[in-house]
């Protein structure tokens, strides 16, 4: 299926309700199950990653197939490790193309029983669940905060409690924060000193709970305020002071021409112009909005230099591979330099409508989308893969005044 993207003809106004945020509601889902009696949730994310997630929790199959939902792999690798019984973790082609080993070999240095059962250091993996006694072990912080998030939740459940060394420099830190500070109001004791996490033997405690909404959501939303003059939408459900790593957007989209304001749980983005001609920002925290950001400023003409943004590599698809190729249909380059760095170049031209891939990325499709209000029109091919994380993206923009049409 593709589906042909029309910019509307006015500039941008409106406002949205966005969904809870997935990376808040799978951290909750994995409490809950943690949790004698559980607790309730509210504003869960309706994202096929947290649908696959609370149904492989509840169900528990001796064969779990996470699909395409990262997430949920690392989480229940951890989980099924303290859980009794033995399974089979695996995923979609791609899944078995990300790597897991540096979680396993943390589990199995905690006495998890993990196997590989095809390629070392990648799913699918045999897991036996039981009793772990815990301690003290070190793991590498610069590969995904995933591994760490999944090692921390089921510390309070360790006998001897977690104690954490994270070796090097620490990708995403925020979401490493963002589990912290939820295990702490579900009642977990525990801390992080540096580069240690200490986590003490204990239990949560069930209270009900609310996800906030998605911030990574808003992201393709500023870029549709930046890409349309005269534009501004209001944003219900985002907290100027929030837990996660991506509400970095409005300190980021100012340099784009967008300004923010707050008012309780809504937030107005308005386009103010005056963009900078070079954008040099370090994605090490928030690397899930680096593709808005790289599309907006090939739109507006902006360079841009892009650091921390390793990760990419090991998304849903290569992303910097992605990103040069969709990019280069428009006749802007995105390069990568000996220091890792990489680097945008040349602003979008406007010619026949262009047909974007999407690789099975969610992100590759909503960062995308909003490049139609420069092109008038594109064509996003499998356009459903939006379900991964924010199912309603499609339902939003056509409320904006986008026309969407196979």
């Amino acid at each position: 299926m593709k589906m042909i993207v029309t910019a509307p003809a006015q500039p941008i106004r409106g406002s949205i309700t966005l969904e809870g945020s997935k990376s808040i509601s799978n951290r909750l889902l994995l409490m809950q199950a943690l949790c004698t009696g559980g607790f309730e949730i509210k504003n869960i994310s309706p994202s096929d990653d947290s649908n696959t997630l609370t149904t492989l929790l509840s169900q528990q199959p001796a064969i779990s197939d996470v699909g395409a939902a990262g997430t949920t792999m690392r989480f229940l690798t951890a989980y099924y490790s303290i859980t009794p019984g033995e399974r089979i973790l695996t995923g979609s082609a791609r899944m078995q193309q990300r790597p897991i080993g540096i979680l396993v070999q943390a589990l199995q240095k905690l006495g998890a029983d993990i196997t590989h059962l095809e390629r070392d250091g990648y799913p699918p993996i045999r897991i036996k669940g039981k009793t772990l006694k815990g301690g003290e072990i070190r793991i590498r912080a610069d590969v995904s905060s995933q591994y760490i998030s999944a090692l921390m939740m089921i510390g309070p459940l360790l006998e001897r409690g977690l104690i954490l060394h994270l070796d090097g420099k620490i990708a995403s830190f925020p979401y490493i924060q963002m589990t912290l500070r939820t295990m702490q109001e579900l009642g977990a004791q525990c801390s992080i000193d540096g580069q240690t996490i200490h986590i003490k033997q204990g239990a949560y405690t069930g209270k009900p709970m609310q996800a906030e909404s998605d911030w990574s959501a808003a992201s393709y939303h500023y870029s549709i305020v930046a890409l349309s003059p005269g534009a501004h939408m209001r944003i219900r459900g985002l907290f100027a002071d929030s837990l996660q790593g991506d509400s970095i957007l409005p300190k980021l989209f100012v340099q784009l021409g967008v300004q923010t304001s707050f008012s309780g749980d809504e937030m107005l983005i308005e386009q103010v112009g005056n963009p900078v001609a070079h954008l040099d920002w370090d994605y090490s925290d928030c690397p899930d909005i680096a593709q808005t950001v790289a599309v907006t400023c090939a739109g507006l003409g902006v360079d841009a230099r892009f650091t921390g943004v390793e990760s990419l590599r090991i998304k849903e698809t290569d992303r910097t591979a992605a990103l040069q190729n969709e990019l280069a249909k428009f006749q802007v380059t995105f390069t990568d330099d000996a220091d890792g760095s990489w680097h945008l170049h040349g602003k979008a031209t406007v010619g026949e409508r262009q047909t974007i891939a999407t690789y099975e990325d969610h992100r590759m499709a909503m960062s995308f989308a909003p490049l139609a209000l420069q092109q008038k029109s594109i064509v996003i091919e499998e356009p459903m893969v939006v379900k991964k994380s924010y199912p309603s993206y499609w339902f939003d923009l056509a409320r904006l005044g986008f026309v969407l049409s196979e």
